[in-house]
């Protein structure tokens, strides 16, 4: 007989469900999160296990990572690929555990990929960075605004990322003076702890040989190759560029239906930060590659900007998944044909 186990996570606690062959609940229990308590609870049903299906929250890592070194198949869940019967009246934490070991115990359960334990720390490191950075072009653009409309000045963006004081010379009124001052100085501690992070990140870590090739293509530096290295893992696990292109949140979501269009899916499927990563390698081989340029204000010209930007980041994400999978030099032909 095998059983079938999911767990419900939650930031304080988790509910283990294990089923059988017939959709019998054998145990069910809101449990604290502590890992000693979870193994205990699944002891008993160890041996006849099939395997554990554990939800990709924020806060998987220490459960799944536990389940692995008590030698548990474990699962991880995309959640957003799992949908229940619309018809349901009532659902609640024991019934989304249930209906994720129903779907292991049918094969239909929809899996994702377990990324190795040993570089997410550096992949969180750059993250962070990312986040720091977002807050970085927020105060630029506060600072730039309030000149902007006080003086009709519209000064690039430039001395605003340097954090240059000389700014407050441009305004006259005290109040703004300070607003802009407490952006500047905002940013001028931004900047440095994104160096910082910069530095550490390429102390630690090297682009892997089958990754080499990112730097071969105009725009992708050395952060913007590891990050897209590290959020990507392993390039063989996507079966094709559609699905790596996909999973980089470049493609149009579309839901049709007798060739009329019926809404969307979930445009958010995949990850945000790849997406970010490529976006940033548009940005850059825009200002330093004559035929992007071109490229991007042709479509800039039937769109707009963003929309000119996005089909360029899609180019790039399908390049750069051929120069990974088949690890060749960048093309420039290849981008634009």
């Amino acid at each position: 007989m095998s059983l079938y186990c999911a767990i419900d996570l939650h930031s304080t606690n988790n509910i283990p469900v294990v089923i059988d062959d017939d959709d019998t609940v054998l145990f069910e229990k809101r449990l604290p999160n502590d890992l000693s308590t979870v193994i205990a609870a699944l002891k008993p049903f160890k041996q006849d296990l099939h395997g554990v299906a554990v939800e990709s929250t924020f806060n998987w890592y220490w459960l799944v990572d536990g389940l692995a070194d008590n030698d548990f198949n474990t699962l991880l869940v995309n959640p957003s690929a799992v949908k229940q019967y619309d018809g349901v009246k009532h659902t609640n934490d024991e019934s989304d555990a249930f209906h994720l070991a129903h779907l292991m115990r049918l094969g239909i359960l929809p899996t994702g990929y377990i990324y190795p334990r040993a570089e997410r720390a550096v992949r969180d490191l750059l993250r962070k960075r990312l986040q720091l950075v977002r807050h970085r072009v927020t105060h630029m653009l506060s600072a730039q605004n309030q000149i902007w409309r006080s003086t009709g000045l519209n000064i690039s963006s430039k001395p605003f990322k340097q954090a240059d004081f000389s700014l407050l010379d441009l305004v006259d009124d005290n109040h703004i003076k300070m607003a802009i001052k407490s952006n500047l100085t905002m940013i001028q501690a931004l900047n440095q702890l994104i160096d910082e992070l910069e530095c550490t990140v390429l102390q630690q870590l090297k682009l892997k040989p089958e990754f080499l090739s990112l730097l071969t293509i105009d725009g992708i530096g050395n952060i913007l190759g590891m990050t897209i290295m590290l959020e990507t893992g392993d390039i063989n696990r996507f079966a094709s560029v559609a699905n790596f292109s996909s999973y980089a949140r470049c493609v149009d979501s579309s839901r049709l239906s007798n060739g009329k269009k019926k809404g969307a899916n979930n445009r958010k499927n995949g990850n945000k930060y790849l997406s970010w990563a490529f976006v940033e390698a548009a940005h850059s081989i825009i200002r330093h590659n004559k035929t992007a340029h071109k490229f991007y204000q042709r479509k800039r010209a039937q769109k707009n900007g963003a929309l000119a930007t996005k089909a360029l980041a899609h180019k790039l994400a399908r390049v750069a998944y051929h120069v990974m999978r088949n690890q060749e030099p960048f093309q420039l032909e290849r981008l634009f044909r």
